[in-house]
């Protein structure tokens, strides 16, 4: 534990460890990263929490197959939902407050600063190893209101996802010099959607193109964490929020996610 807590923690003070989880444009599969990360840890025997303050598009719910979910109250504040029965990974979104799934948050600045104000100061997480922080695309009032409501306990550090195309890779850039005027440390950059796996015969083809996180990583002096492929397993297990890691362990893509795992691990750990 962190001593020297202060009373602003409340909610905060049984977390270890923060981790923002950061795309600098939409649709290169930021969420698919957090919610993977969150099993690999779990799976390592992490007790795991994500805060998805992507507002505009909470889709983690889906992913985790708890979308019916709902939030309840406690003495402490909001109790997150659990998605697995030993309630090692909670998760709290926006998407458990909307009446109507298909309902858009059509909110001002203000408003979102409200509600991630909200959540980082009222959800009860209890103990946790790692609280994952899926954020919204780019460097926006969100990605300000998670770091000034934050920075009062601490962020370990942020997690970097692109897509290998150089059109990612300069969002990508953008988002590091981001992270450098905040003082969030770069724990490694993601290349997610490198290659695409066969369904038939599981060789892995460069659809796109390959190595652009890589490529980004040693031009900026960052850590590469590793490239996660295009898997239709992968991508059947999100849309149906089924575990990908506890059905196909002998997967490449498995092999892949878990090792970036470790990665991060060790690094909160130096």
């Amino acid at each position: 534990m962190r001593g020297g807590a202060t009373q602003y923690e409340g909610n905060l003070k049984g977390v270890q460890h923060v981790v923002l989880v950061l795309s600098g444009k939409g649709g290169v599969g930021k969420s698919t990263i957090t919610t993977e990360l969150a099993l690999a840890l779990q799976h390592a025997g992490k007790k795991v929490g994500i805060l998805d303050v992507d507002l505009c598009g909470p889709s983690i719910p889906r992913m985790l197959g708890v979308s019916q979910q709902e939030v309840h109250q406690c003495d402490s504040g909001w109790v997150p939902v659990y998605a697995d029965p030993q309630q090692r990974l909670a998760l709290m979104s926006i998407g458990f407050l909307l009446d109507d799934p298909d309902e858009a948050v059509v909110w001002r600045g203000p408003k979102k600063t409200a509600l991630i104000g909200q959540f980082v100061r009222d959800v009860a997480w209890g103990e946790l190893d790692v609280l994952l922080v899926d954020t919204p695309p780019g460097t926006s009032d969100e990605h300000l209101a998670v770091l000034d409501n934050l920075r009062k306990h601490r962020v370990d550090g942020a997690v970097l996802v692109t897509t290998p195309q150089a059109v990612s890779t300069g969002d990508v850039r953008r988002e590091i010099t981001f992270c450098k005027k905040t003082g969030v440390k770069i724990l490694g950059i993601v290349e997610n959607m490198s290659g695409f796996v066969c369904p038939h015969c599981s060789e892995c083809s460069s659809v796109f193109s390959k190595g652009g996180g890589e490529e980004l990583a040693k031009l900026t002096g960052s850590v590469f964490l590793g490239s996660v492929p295009l898997d239709p397993l992968l991508t059947a297990s999100i849309e149906d929020g089924r575990d990908f890691l506890q059905a196909f362990p002998e997967s490449a893509t498995y092999s892949s996610l878990r090792a970036i795992a470790e990665s991060v691990l060790s690094s909160l750990q130096d």
